[in-house]
């Protein structure tokens, strides 16, 4: 893990990190899924995480944000751990309001949008920041058609979400995500959903926010983005980090022949 070395308990104080796990472990039933991932993400990385199907890819990112809450190990968002305890044999986080709180700076964006589909675009970006972080609403709204001229869609803010493409639908998604003002965005396989013709939309929104310095992170199989816009790349293989470094190396040389064989693959 991390640039070169294992990353030490002290890395987690350190006012530029922004996201640090250490040792995640999550199982389904019998099946071990991740088994002691390890990551570090200062302020401003773009950390592409890539692997096969089944690699764990998906569960690491829900774990940062409690959506699986994980067997054993370790989350810091922002310079705070996530509480865990365990209860009747199962892993729960130890307190919820704490979970709720260290949310508001996670920005999540799913593969498949998951826009609320009685509201309107601009409705669903302001619904957060309204009546979760109790913001002003006039202020909300301005934020919200700011964000969606950013992404390209001002001009849908009062559609629904049916009435748009995926990619419109996916960039709403995001601006919605931008909307809680978060410290750290996850990305889940964000373009995998969409037509062939709307991926590079979606993309050229990531990577405008990866020049604005902004931290992401981001399971994906577009490689052209994971080498040209990350700072790091990670690659899972049953349920463990098999290689880590930057994109320039990883691509040009990489050391394990798994992350060969999975880019002569997808190629």
């Amino acid at each position: 893990m991390s640039d070169g070395g294992t990353a030490t308990a002290n890395d987690k104080i350190k006012p530029n990190i922004a996201v640090f796990v250490k040792n995640l472990r999550k199982c389904f039933g019998p099946l071990e899924v991740l088994k002691g991932v390890s990551l570090k993400a200062h302020e401003g990385d773009v950390i592409s995480i890539l692997g096969s199907s089944g690699s764990g890819k998906s569960t690491m990112l829900r774990c940062l944000n409690m959506l699986e809450v994980p067997d054993s190990g370790e989350i810091t968002i922002a310079g705070e751990t996530f509480g865990l305890k365990k209860r009747q044999q199962r892993t729960e986080p130890a307190d919820r309001r704490q979970v709720d709180r260290l949310r508001q700076h996670i920005g999540m964006v799913f593969q498949s949008f998951n826009l609320w589909s009685h509201l309107t675009i601009l409705e669903n970006v302001i619904e957060a920041p309204v009546h979760v972080q109790k913001r002003n609403r006039a202020e909300c709204i301005a934020e919200a058609e700011a964000l969606l001229e950013k992404v390209g869609i001002a001009d849908k803010r009062h559609f629904y979400p049916a009435h748009l493409s995926g990619g419109q639908q996916q960039r709403a998604a995001i601006a919605r995500a931008l909307a809680q003002r978060p410290k750290v965005m996850l990305f889940d396989e964000p373009t995998s959903a969409l037509d062939p013709e709307l991926v590079g939309e979606v993309l050229k929104v990531m990577r405008s926010l990866a020049e604005e310095g902004r931290t992401m992170l981001v399971v994906t199989h577009e490689m052209a983005f994971a080498r040209d816009v990350s700072s790091k790349v990670m690659f899972l293989h049953n349920g463990l980090v098999e290689e880590e470094g930057r994109p320039e190396d990883m691509f040009r040389q990489p050391n394990s022949a798994r992350f060969k064989q999975f880019l002569s693959n997808v190629k």
